[in-house]
């Protein structure tokens, strides 16, 4: 999956399932590498690993922090940008934060959550050659808004309002979208609806990829698991079993043994 691009992503529509995970430093960036087809550095680390209760606080100080070590970490995997809440209100805000990103981060592309009502300023951004993946659906950074993390697509409007954004985003240039929390046939039919790739989470097999956060599916993160997770190691405890026999080995005296001592 060497030198993945904006465009090498667009033309797998309809092709081989995307794969998507996120990353948030060098170590696993760099053994995500090449094995995936896009690193996102979500904003869910500001969940995962800053102990938060949502999304909505991390600054896009932040996000370029975290950014930099994952690019630092990862050559040929696409590497895209999770904008921040609050950094893309007006077409003018958005252009200002997302030229800082790409000045700062070394990131390809940024992610964007929003329907047609951002489609201006993503085509904006667009025009001014920064590319945008677009997002859909279950929109983390509306949870006060929506009173909670709600799955959509549950009656005949969602599912007409969400292929209008989908369309609307499609027009404004993106080059995918995540659609996030969607029932699975509805998103199929967005899916149908649009020429670029649909990225699903928590959203179906009908889609052209899938992401998932890292920490989720590898057992890291454990103060909840969302339906849609599969699990794919139990990493937590698997760390609590290898610090176990360190501590018995250091308490033992066994070590450093001679061989580990200069």
């Amino acid at each position: 999956m060497a030198n993945n691009t904006v465009e090498s992503i667009k033309s797998r529509k309809n092709g081989s399932p995307i794969v998507m995970i996120t990353a948030y430093d060098y170590l696993f960036a760099k053994i995500f590498d090449g094995k995936v087809d896009i690193i996102l550095v979500g904003d869910s680390l500001n969940h995962s690993f800053n102990g938060k209760d949502d999304t909505l606080s991390i600054t896009i100080e932040e996000m370029i922090y975290h950014t930099k070590a994952v690019c630092r970490g990862a050559k040929d995997s696409l590497i895209v940008f999770d904008m921040p809440f609050g950094y893309y209100s007006t077409k003018d805000e958005a252009l200002k934060s997302a030229i800082k990103v790409f000045k700062e981060s070394g990131a390809s592309a940024i992610k964007i959550e929003g329907g047609k009502e951002k489609a201006e300023i993503i085509k904006s951004l667009i025009e001014e050659k920064i590319s945008v993946m677009g997002h859909i659906g279950l929109m983390p950074q509306a949870l006060r808004r929506d009173g909670g993390y709600k799955i959509k697509g549950k009656n005949q409007n969602e599912e007409d309002m969400l292929i209008e954004d989908a369309k609307a985003l499609e027009d404004a240039g993106v080059f995918c979208i995540v659609c996030e929390g969607v029932k699975r046939d509805v998103a199929t039919k967005i899916t149908q609806s649009v020429n670029i790739p649909v990225i699903g989470i928590g959203s179906g097999n009908g889609v052209d990829g899938q992401v998932l956060v890292w920490s989720d599916a590898f057992g890291f993160f454990r103060d909840f698991k969302p339906k849609f997770v599969r699990r794919y190691l139990d990493g937590a405890q698997q760390v609590e079993e290898a610090l176990e026999r360190y501590i018995d080995d250091v308490k033992s005296g066994d070590f450093p043994n001679i061989s580990e001592s200069y």
